[in-house]
């Protein structure tokens, strides 16, 4: 017995299926500089929340743990490393949430579009009947983005936007900086708690002591939580691009029909050709190189 998704795949090789006629034709494509933007209330409530917990942070290892400590040393090493690792991460974030991810051009199943195609017998497209678009090998439907984007890994409330071929290396420098600020701050605050139980509260801090240890114990609290969420996630995605097997398509359990490649090509393929520092740096665009063009035609 077939699998719904096998069928799914069936109905769609049907030649009427298509119906290029109830297409109408896609929109005129806007400059390459256009910022991209998903309007979703939910993503740009979470998107926000993500900048005031890395600036609650900020404020509470600035002015609560590194401003009061008389080592100039201490206090300026530590608030350049962090405030470089904050500025990273939120860089890193407005990357994966203003970049396409990889959107398939809306509406563009349109009789003249699949003619260009020059299908040849026995060659196949998709299309996806929610956007009017003929779909890339790899590309899935995002109900948020309301777009079929190629190589889409998962939708991200947390950065407003989708996961997937122009932005992943972004999110995934965004889950690793934050990581690294939170492992940061939470090495300051156990270091902030014995130096201020050994000496006087009042010298520890410009605030009161009830009032610097609730900051403390929130900034622990945010740095643990997001430690972890951030770590996992940073986890799972490197083991998703050496693997070349998206979150949907290891959730589907979809038949692999795609080159494979070495796991160290995969890395190179999402963050760039070759290796170099610019891996690191979230304003350096990948060189994809060598990358596999996702096709139309099956």
């Amino acid at each position: 017995m077939k699998s719904p998704a096998r069928r799914t795949r069936d109905i769609e090789r049907q030649a009427g299926y298509l119906r290029p006629e109830h297409c109408a034709p896609p929109p005129p494509r806007g400059t390459s500089d256009t910022m991209w933007f998903i309007r979703d209330g939910c993503g740009i409530v979470c998107a926000v929340i993500t900048w005031l917990l890395v600036f609650y942070a900020e404020f509470v290892v600035m002015f609560v743990m590194l401003w009061p400590v008389k080592n100039v040393a201490y206090s300026l090493l530590n608030g350049v490393l962090f405030n470089s690792l904050a500025f990273l991460a939120l860089a890193s974030h407005a990357k994966a949430m203003c970049t396409d991810p990889g959107a398939v051009p809306k509406g563009n199943a349109t009789k003249e579009f699949i003619e260009s195609l020059q299908l040849k017998p026995g060659q196949v497209v998709y299309k996806c009947p929610k956007c009017c678009s003929i779909k890339p090998d790899r590309a899935h439907h995002c109900s948020v983005c309301k777009r079929c984007i190629k190589k889409m890994d998962h939708h991200c409330p947390w950065v407003n936007n989708c996961v997937g071929e122009n932005n992943q290396k972004y999110f995934v420098l965004f889950t690793l900086y934050i990581a690294l600020i939170s492992f940061h701050a939470l090495a300051m605050v156990g270091f902030h708690f014995v130096v201020c139980f050994e000496e006087d509260w009042s010298k520890c801090s410009a605030f009161s002591a009830p009032a610097t240890v609730i900051l403390l114990i929130l900034l622990c609290f945010e740095g643990l939580l997001f430690l972890i969420f951030t770590a996992i996630m940073f986890g799972t995605q490197v083991h998703s691009i050496c693997s070349d097997e998206t979150g949907i398509e290891q959730l589907k359990k979809e038949e692999r029909k795609w080159l494979k490649k070495s796991k160290w090509m995969n890395m190179k393929v999402v963050f760039g050709h070759p290796f170099s520092v610019a891996w690191l740096n979230p304003f350096a665009t990948p060189d994809h190189g060598k990358a596999d063009v996702y096709q139309y035609i099956v």
